[in-house]
């Protein structure tokens, strides 16, 4: 078996607790229109052009964006840095892309995982089969889920699927009392409003075991360049970037709901 890895981040600080290896795993249904790593998005290995600079030359190379590895390749990269992840409380996350679009490959990389002791967590948008999400969470000491936007339409019209599924399996993974923290990506003109914000307090006050927090996640315009690289539409080209500010008000949000919010990831 083989899987199509995107990235394998070291000295991952934001990606769950510790010091952690980020597994980035190539391909997702959604198409958010905000994403900062468009060239995850294809389940395919894509070679892009890009500029190298040298002294006062520059010169076109082509970048190949994915690799096939073996479940054990992964392992091996992982355990590369096992005593970091030991002496912080750190491990290993799954990330993507949406890492349950290969949800085979994903399992077996964790059952190694699990088999050495290493902590897991699964970054997901949660959309996808029910019976693969409470597999993995056989596997998963920590989920973190995005939630987009609470409204279907806006969801739909920004991501490409509806949001149905997604919220159909967060109220799962806390009916399971499995460990889970959400995610905001705090985006001008989706979800970046009050209403949007009281209505995902409405729906988290609501489940049978709260998340352990929530994480809001401002939006920024790293990912630009690769939109010109990858000669793709960037609707968000002229969108002004968030700052911890601008998040000040949803975060009071959260807190007067008595639901402990956060800042980042």
């Amino acid at each position: 078996m083989k899987g199509l890895v995107f990235d394998i981040k070291k000295f991952a600080v934001h990606d769950g607790p510790g010091i952690r290896t980020t597994v980035f795993l190539k391909g997702c249904p959604l198409k958010c229109a905000w994403c900062h790593n468009p060239e995850s998005i294809c389940a395919a290995i894509k070679h892009i052009p890009r500029i190298q600079r040298v002294g006062g030359s520059s010169f076109e190379v082509i970048e190949q964006v994915g690799r096939e590895m073996t479940p054990n390749e992964v392992l091996n990269e992982i355990l590369t840095d096992r005593v970091f992840m030991e002496e912080s409380g750190g491990g290993v996350t799954f990330s993507g892309g949406e890492p349950f679009l290969q949800y085979a490959f994903m399992l077996e990389v964790m059952i190694r995982c699990r088999d050495k002791g290493i902590h897991t967590v699964v970054d997901t948008s949660a959309y996808t089969d029910s019976d693969k999400l409470m597999k993995v969470a056989q596997m998963t000491d920590l989920f973190l889920v995005d939630l987009k936007v609470m409204d279907d339409n806006l969801h739909q019209k920004h991501t490409g699927v509806s949001n149905k599924i997604i919220l159909k399996n967060v109220e799962l993974l806390s009916e399971e009392k499995r460990s889970l923290r959400i995610r905001i990506p705090v985006i001008p003109g989706v979800s970046f409003s009050k209403e949007n914000i009281m209505q995902v307090i409405n729906f988290l006050k609501h489940l049978p075991q709260p998340p352990e927090g929530v994480d809001l996640l401002p939006f920024h315009r790293i990912g630009d360049h690769k939109y010109e690289r990858l000669g793709l539409p960037n609707s968000f080209r002229n969108v002004k970037h968030l700052n911890l500010k601008d998040l000040a008000g949803m975060r009071q949000q959260f807190e007067e709901a008595g639901i402990r919010a956060h800042i980042g990831g």
